[in-house]
This record gives C-alpha cells, structure tokens and sequence, in this order.
C-alpha cells in the first residue's frame, strides 16, 4: 500500500462545491425524505424557485449532517436533476471529488464507510434532537487513500452491485405501481352505485391480536425500517419482546405517528416464516383485509392517496406528536366491491408478490455482499487490480 496517501478527509472531499442558482428559475429540489438508506440514489419529485438549502448538481453525494437522519443513513447520489442542477434541504453536505485527487463515485462510498460515519456521529453538536455535525469536524478526520486508478475500481466493483440492487427495487416499484393503479381504478373510480357502501373496518382488520410472550426472541422492526415509497422493510433483528405492535407475515404496517405518516412511511411484512410472530414500534398500525382478499390489498389501500389524506386528518394531539385516531379511521368510507372483482385482484396479487418476494431476497443478498466488500475495499484489506475498472 505504498502508493496509498494520507488525506484530511476536507482536502480529499469537496465539501458544499460551488454552484451557482439564479433567483428566478425553478429547479429541481430534494428533499430530507428522498433519501433512503440502503438506496444509492435519491430523485428529486417536486421543482421549486431557488431559495436557501444546499446546491448540486447529478452524480453529487448528499450526506445528512443532523440527528437522527445522519444515523438512519440518510446518504445518497442525486440523480435526475433537471438541466443538472438542484438544490434541497439545508441539512445536506454535498460531496464530490476533488479534481486529480479522488473520484466522484469513489465518494459516495467513502462516505458510507464506518470510519466516515462513525466520526461524524462523535462529532454531532448542539442541543439534544436537533444536533448537527460541524463542517470543520472533517478537518479533523485522517484517512489513507488509494490513488485514482485505484479508486475508480472499487467504485466500479462496487456499482455493479448497486445497480443490480436499483434494478431489482424498480423492478418491484413497477409491480407495486401497478397494483396500487388496479386498486385505485377498480375500487374506486369504477364504483359501482349499487355497491354497498361499507367502511375499511368491513374489508380491513386493525391491530387484530397477536400474541407474544413477554422476553420471546422475536424479529424486530423499527420506525426506520419502513420505506416511504415501496412495500419493503429493511433492518429487523432479533429481540426480546418486551411492549410493541405484533404482527405476522403479510400484514401491512403504517406509521401513525407525525412526521412518519405523512412522509408515507408503510410496509408489507414477507420477512417472517410462516409461523413466526414479529414484533415493532408502538407507532405502527397493524392493517389485515378480511374475508377473501388478497394481504397485498391493505398495502394498496394505505398508498391511495384518499386513504393516506383521511389518515392524516384522523390525526390528534400536541403539534410535533401527533398519532392517528384509530376509531376515527376505522370510519373511512369504501363501497364494499363484488366478487368477482376480488377475485381479479386477487389473482393479479397473487402473481407479483412471489416476484417481489423473490427481488427483495436477492436485493438483500447483494447489499450484505455490498457492505461486506465496502470496509474491506476503503482500508485495503482487499485488493483490487486497478485494470478491473471496467
């Protein structure tokens, strides 16, 4: 490793480059919620006139310097920017290498690895829930680095695995998509009037029983493992049970709690064996359809934006910590469909779900490889010929 050098993190990184934004144009904007842990990429939904917030432009690292989104992981490359420039929320760090010195898609892993993420951690600063990771904190961060060849073919090694990763999740956005289109269509806007009009309490249970014994080893799911886009949860453990939401393999799960609701944070549980019991945060609610319905209905349900909407207003409590009503949504109004139609949906669930199932399996394995390789790779335990860079 003799060719490896020293760096200061804020020498090898540039931190915030300049870019420049006028005042009246609208741009694409990114938003703390866009970025997911274990995604490589985040995407801007919404444009906005230029204001103050971070500035970047496509390829660009942003990494999220507060409580608890640092933790969470909260470190993507941007990626669709209109006309190549962006901006977003003033929590962001934007990174990106440094001309002659280090790689730009180099960066985005660096910035993933332990070494970087755990000083930034010791280094938050301010008052308990809004602390902040100082810029000059990086000054302070020592790091031996390979040289550009070097750089760019871990990066390359690395990226094949990501894309196959992000292949895979549009893959099952595309299946979720269109279920939730089905739903909405076929249950909603072709309603028949002589349906008969029922609520979700009809066709959903809420927080049906589950039973655990208390200090049960049981799978774990925080807030954090909910995904606020797709269906699938990320990051359960072992733990002993002690008080929280219960739930069984093909449950939906949907925060109640503000801001996680409506920032649309839901899953479909396929994680645990068949007769296994998992157990989580006492924010969530616990959705299984009734009758004949397919378990994949209540997870289209809480992304149809109807139902999310009369959530949110079902919410009460102080400003900053307000939960939903659970009485109150039980009285969210639905034509009870026929049949016939539940049977077409059914069928069209039954189709994907074993092919999201069978993505999410293989999406797993590839980021355990990923991040396994990752450390290895940053510290020089492994090796790479610089000619693999392709």
């Amino acid at each position: 490793m003799s060719e490896w050098k020293e760096y200061r993190f804020s020498d090898f990184v540039k931190i915030n480059p300049t870019v420049s934004l006028n005042g009246w144009d609208e741009y694409s904007f990114v938003e703390m919620k866009d970025l997911e842990d274990g995604n490589k990429f985040c995407f801007p939904k919404i444009k906005k006139k230029k204001a103050g917030g971070s500035k970047f432009q496509n390829g660009d690292t942003l990494f999220a310097r507060i409580t608890p989104c640092l933790e969470n992981g909260k470190i993507c490359k941007v990626k669709n920017l209109e006309n190549n420039l962006g901006f977003g929320s003033t929590e962001f760090y934007v990174l990106r290498g440094n001309e002659n010195i280090s790689d730009t898609e180099f960066i985005y892993y660096l910035s993933r690895w332990k070494e970087v993420r755990d000083h930034a951690e010791i280094n938050l600063d301010g008052t308990s829930g809004r602390q902040r990771v100082p810029k000059a904190s990086f000054d302070d961060l020592i790091i031996l680095m390979p040289p550009l060849p070097e750089q760019t073919a871990i990066a390359s090694v690395l990226s094949s695995l990501d894309d196959k990763i992000d292949l895979l999740h549009r893959q099952n956005a595309t299946l979720e998509k269109m279920a939730e289109t089905l739903f909405r269509q076929w249950f909603v806007e072709e309603a028949k009037e002589e349906w008969e009009e029922g609520t979700i309490s009809d066709l959903i249970e809420v927080n049906p029983p589950r039973k655990l014994q208390k200090g049960a080893l049981a799978p774990y799911l925080e807030m954090a493992g909910l995904n606020t886009s797709t269906s699938a949860p990320t990051g359960w453990y072992l733990r002993e049970f002690t008080s929280g939401s219960k739930f069984i393999s093909g449950d939906t799960l949907l925060a109640r709690i503000t801001p996680c609701l409506e920032n649309g944070k839901a899953a479909f549980v396929d994680f645990l064996n068949e007769d296994q019991i998992g157990w989580g945060s006492t924010e969530f609610i616990i959705l299984r359809p009734k009758k004949k319905l397919h378990p994949f209905f209540a997870y289209t349900v809480v992304r149809n934006k109807d139902f999310k909407d009369f959530a949110e207003s079902c919410m009460q409590g102080s400003s900053g910590r307000q939960r939903v009503d659970i009485e109150n949504l039980k009285s969210y109004e639905i034509a009870i469909p026929p049949d016939s139609l539940v049977l077409r949906f059914n069928d069209f669930c039954e189709s994907i779900t074993p092919k999201l199932k069978s993505n999410q399996t293989q999406i797993r394995t590839l980021t355990a490889l990923r991040d396994t390789l990752l450390p290895k790779l940053m510290s020089g335990e492994i090796r790479l010929n610089h000619d693999l860079q392709d």
